[in-house]
């Protein structure tokens, strides 16, 4: 059974609703990176978003969507990511308190930036039963209201905002871009699952197509099995994309996404690294995955149009996979 989705307004109104949480991102181009690709390719740089990735807009959707009385009483989350940090500063920015569970052995960065956006931090056990437990209680101690992190219906109506911003993004010319093509990320699915809805809405023959890691590709399996496949033990740098699927996010896949392609992690370092290099923006290894993909399927989007959502830029800078953040043999100063 399909679940109803957000109508076009509603997203829309979604869009209006968020805009005092949220950065309208850049959508940037890069003249060496279409030679390499044989296509034109625009990328939209939420890697210059509010807590530095996407998710900002579902965890302020979200929050701008409850009832007073479940304001008074804060929202929840298990989190070890970007909607923990997202849905720390919705809340704050909406005056109303926010309980976050991670796991011990989340990284301390991921940690102040929770605490930093007043998110109150509560630790357990490495373990998805742990988290889960944990947030139980959480929510039955403090009335709490639960906030998942991609599989609930206000997060992916957050999400579809993005692509709304690309198809309305305005050229030289002032006319509106047309897309060949938009491509996403595909983790647990939100923002691929609001992509896909809007460009059914405002641009249906421009096909949605997802990127998703070789070593956690159960968006892939899952997409040609036409069943949901969870994915067991997830090995990837992509550390944004180790999550499974939902069922609405799942649903909203099969019914308006074109196809999924897989790369592997060496072809998401190039990716990475070539953003780097050729655009001088940060962004981390989950968001250079549908760059990655478009190269190593190159002929299939041979001089077409292609929007690509650069996800996010919360990337680790001590632990860059292509060589050290510090440069080898360089001076203690300037001279």
């Amino acid at each position: 059974m399909t679940p109803q989705f957000p109508s076009l307004n509603e997203i829309q109104a979604a869009h209006q609703r968020i805009q005092p949480f949220i950065h309208r991102t850049p959508l940037m181009s890069c003249e060496a990176i279409d030679r390499l690709a044989g296509c034109e390719v625009h990328f939209k740089c939420e890697n210059f978003q509010k807590v530095g990735a996407f998710k900002a807009r579902g965890a302020a959707n979200a929050v701008t969507k409850l009832t007073a009385e479940q304001g008074r009483n804060g929202v929840a989350t298990h989190s070890s990511g970007n909607h923990a940090a997202a849905l720390a500063r919705a809340a704050t920015v909406a005056g109303i308190r926010s309980y976050i569970v991670m796991p011990t052995n989340a990284p301390a960065v991921k940690k102040r930036a929770v605490a930093g956006y007043g998110g109150e931090i509560i630790e357990c056990r490495p373990n998805l039963q742990a988290r889960e437990t944990t947030l139980q209680r959480v929510l039955e101690d403090t009335g709490a209201t639960f906030i998942p992190p991609y599989d609930f219906m206000d997060v992916v109506e957050g999400q579809a905002t993005c692509a709304l911003e690309i198809f309305d993004e305005p050229v030289a010319a002032g006319e509106g871009v047309a897309f060949d093509v938009v491509m996403a990320p595909v983790g647990g699915g939100g923002l691929l699952a609001g992509t896909a809805l809007l460009t059914h809405y405002v641009s249906p023959s421009t096909k949605v197509i997802a990127a998703e890691p070789a070593g956690a590709d159960d968006a892939y399996r899952s997409f040609r099995a036409g069943r949901l496949i969870p994915i067991e033990a997830p090995d990837t740098i992509a550390d944004g994309l180790l999550t499974s699927l939902g069922e609405i996010t799942f649903a909203a896949i099969m019914n308006y996404v074109h196809d999924i392609l897989t790369v592997s992690d060496d072809e998401i370092v190039a990716a990475m690294r070539m953003i780097y290099e050729r655009m001088k923006i940060v962004v981390e290894p989950s968001c250079a995955v549908p760059l990655a993909a478009l190269l190593k399927h190159s002929g299939q989007f041979a001089g077409q149009r292609v929007a690509i959502i650069l996800s996010g830029g919360n990337v680790d800078l001590e632990k860059l996979p292509f060589g050290s953040a510090t440069t080898a043999g360089a001076p203690d100063r300037h001279e």
